[in-house]
C-alpha cells in the first residue's frame, strides 16, 4: 500500500539528467517530488554523464526491460593520448602517447568500430564476478579476466575534432560500454585515449529535446510537474504495434496466447480500441501476454 505521503501515479518521465548524482540519486529525488508509490528507470547513466533518463511510474514499470532494450545514443567526448584508470575523465591518469592521427587515419578506425563487435566490458562496471560488483574488484586493485559480449554499434559518426579531443555521436545497442569504446578506438589509432564526456541524447524513440531538468522540476508546482507525465507505450514505441478485436483482447487479457491475423515475432506493444493492453511476445504458439497493464 502507499505510504502516507504517497499515491498511484502512472506514466513515463524524461529527465535530462544532470553531471554529479547518480541515476537511482535522482529517480529517488523524483519520486519524492511525485509522491509516487512505485519508480524506476530505463537504463543507468553514470553519475559523470548527462541527458535523457527516462523515469518510469507505476505501470510504466512494467515496461522497463524493453527501455533498457532499445538502442541507445550518445554524444561522447573522447580524449586522445591519454588513458585513466576507470577509462573516463573521473580516473586516475595511467598512462601518456603522443598523438599523430590523420583525417582518413581516424575515419579507417572508425569503420572498424561500426557494426555487430565484441567488446570485453571494463573492471569499472557493475556487472558482476562471485556477487560482488567488478567496479569494486578494481577498486581494490584487482582485475578479472571478462568475457567479450556482442554489441551492435549502429551509428559512429565523427561531429568534430579540435586537436587530440574528439566529438562522437553513437547510436548502440544496449549493453555498450562508452568508456569501453573511446579505450578500444584509442588503441586502434596507435595511441591511448579516455572518455571526458558523456551525453545520452535518446532512448530508442525517446529524445532529449522532449525531457526536462532536475532544477526545472523542482522549480514547479505539483500539478505542472504531472503534466510532463507521457502514456506509459511512449517507452515502447520502437515495439511493433498488433491491434486486437473484442474476442482476442479477452483472451490475452486472461494470459492465454492468441493468434491475429498479423503478429511478428518477438515483443509488440499491443491494443484494443486505441488503448493499450500491455506488451505481447509472438512466437511458435502465437501471441503470448508478457506484461499487461492493470485495468481499473
Amino acid at each position: 500500500m502507499p505510504g502516507p505521503r504517497q499515491r498511484s501515479v502512472d506514466g513515463v518521465l524524461l529527465l535530462d539528467k544532470p553531471a554529479g548524482p547518480s541515476s537511482s540519486a535522482v529517480l529517488q529525488a523524483v519520486k519524492r517530488l511525485l509522491e509516487a508509490n512505485k519508480a524506476g528507470h530505463a537504463g543507468t547513466l553514470d553519475p559523470m554523464a548527462t541527458g535523457l533518463l527516462p523515469l518510469l511510474f507505476g505501470e510504466a514499470t512494467k515496461f522497463a526491460r524493453y527501455g533498457l532494450d532499445a538502442a541507445k545514443e550518445y554524444v561522447a567526448d573522447v580524449r586522445l593520448g591519454t588513458s585513466t584508470d576507470t577509462g573516463d575523465a573521473q580516473g586516475e591518469v595511467t598512462g601518456r602517447k603522443p598523438v599523430a592521427v590523420s583525417a582518413d587515419l581516424l575515419e579507417a578506425a572508425l569503420a572498424r568500430f561500426r557494426g555487430e563487435l565484441a567488446q570485453v566490458p571494463p573492471m569499472y562496471s557493475a556487472l558482476k564476478r562471485a556477487g560482488q560488483p567488478l567496479y569494486a574488484l578494481a577498486r581494490a586493485g584487482k582485475t578479472v579476466e571478462r568475457a567479450p559480449r556482442r554489441i551492435v554499434v549502429h551509428e559512429l559518426e565523427l561531429l568534430a575534432r579540435d586537436g587530440e579531443l574528439l566529438r562522437l555521436r553513437i547510436r548502440c545497442s544496449k549493453g555498450t560500454y562508452i568508456r569501453q569504446l573511446a579505450e578500444d578506438l584509442g588503441l586502434a589509432l596507435g595511441t591511448l585515449a579516455h572518455l571526458q564526456a558523456l551525453r545520452r541524447t535518446a532512448v530508442g524513440s525517446l529524445r532529449v529535446d522532449e525531457a526536462i531538468a532536475l532544477e526545472d522540476l523542482q522549480a514547479l508546482g505539483d500539478s505542472s510537474r504531472l503534466r510532463w507525465l507521457l502514456p506509459p507505450d511512449r517507452l515502447i514505441e520502437h515495439l511493433p504495434r498488433v491491434d486486437l478485436d473484442e474476442a482476442l483482447a479477452a483472451r490475452f487479457l486472461q494470459g492465454q496466447a492468441v493468434r491475429p491475423q498479423a503478429a511478428p515475432q518477438g515483443p509488440s506493444r499491443v491494443y484494443r480500441a486505441g488503448i493499450l493492453l500491455g506488451v505481447g511476445e509472438g512466437g511458435p504458439a502465437g501471441l503470448r501476454p508478457a506484461r499487461l497493464i492493470a485495468r481499473a
